[in-house]
């Protein structure tokens, strides 16, 4: 399972007219890993949500003005209308369908096929080691990371070039970050999101000193894997739920200010709660800034840092930059 998120690295900058709308729908909790930092760690009770309800999700969105339909789980490509579901999206008319994933089904290449076919039209894989045993202990799955490999493969060969990767940070793997880099472009992904773990609830908040590293450990590794991309030419990764003094120099590949000018609006509809301000609610309920960051130059586009860490670990390592 994957990290919560606003969505990966979308389809691009945007002028403010030509801002897009993005709908996220949670397809339900139901997954084949068994990552233990999930946010959605103790959920996988509830039921997941019936095709006649995401296809009616899907057309109310649209009506919303969506142009931008992320869908995501759990493990979404499970389910046994997966195909339907795209098939439905595509229909509907949006004019990007994304799916995040855990790749392990798109190694069999004839799901590949189909759900290209369907119309998808961007994937992100969740890769969260740079070796199969580092991914698989993280994921509580054996195979996961062959498989996920195989999946990547498998969409290259069909000619799909709009792959995209993000990466969970968590003590297990901040350190081979730069080498986790190195494994993105030998698989071609066209960009990558590297995501601070969220405490707020779930396995990371159930066992936060097992999985939450200091983000002042984790940033240089993190700022030598952007490093990696820049070197190879792009600035289309990006990191996500992070305080900004930690990343001067790299402002342009936060995912937050990325999509302030990417998209106009983005909501998250799951199985139990709706959330249609998305960024608007991280400020309210799960991120926060100190006192000590009053000041700082960088405090207009700064979300600051998860409130539990900062409950944990306190504000020291926040220092403003005047």
């Amino acid at each position: 399972m994957k990290a919560r998120r606003s969505g990966a690295p979308g389809p691009g900058s945007a002028s403010p007219s030509a801002k897009l709308r993005k709908a996220v729908l949670f397809t339900g909790y139901s997954c084949n890993n068994r990552c233990g930092f999930c946010v959605d760690y103790e959920k996988r009770h509830i039921p997941d949500k019936t095709t006649a309800t995401l296809i009616r999700e899907m057309a109310r969105a649209k009506a919303w003005g969506a142009d931008y339909l992320e869908l995501i789980g759990g493990e979404a490509s499970l389910r046994a209308d997966f195909l339907k579901l795209v098939r439905s999206a595509k229909k509907i008319g949006f004019r990007d369908i994304a799916t995040a994933t855990n790749g392990r089904l798109f190694a069999y290449p004839d799901f590949a096929r189909a759900a290209l076919r369907a119309g998808l039209t961007s994937i992100i894989f969740s890769v969260h080691g740079h070796t199969a045993a580092l991914h698989d202990r993280l994921t509580a799955a054996a195979g996961s990371f062959a498989q996920l490999c195989d999946g990547v493969r498998s969409l290259r060969a069909l000619g799909f070039k709009r792959l995209h990767a993000n990466a969970t940070v968590v003590r297990q793997n901040y350190r081979f970050l730069p080498r986790l880099g190195e494994l993105f472009l030998r698989l071609g992904f066209c960009g990558v999101e590297l995501i601070f773990v969220d405490p707020t609830y779930g396995g990371a908040h159930r066992s936060f000193s097992k999985f939450v590293p200091r983000i002042s450990l984790a940033a240089p590794w993190m700022r030598r894997c952007l490093d990696i991309g820049r070197a190879a030419g792009t600035r289309s990764w990006f990191v996500r739920y992070v305080p900004l003094c930690h990343f001067q120099g790299y402002e342009d590949q936060v995912s937050e200010t990325m999509e302030r000018r990417t998209f106009a609006a983005t909501l998250h509809w799951a199985p139990d709660f709706k959330n249609e301000d998305v960024a608007g609610s991280r400020a309210a309920v799960a991120r926060a800034k100190p006192g000590s960051c009053g000041g700082c130059r960088l405090s207009g586009e700064c979300e600051g840092i998860w409130r539990e860490y900062l409950r944990v670990y306190g504000a020291a390592e926040l220092r403003p930059v005047l």
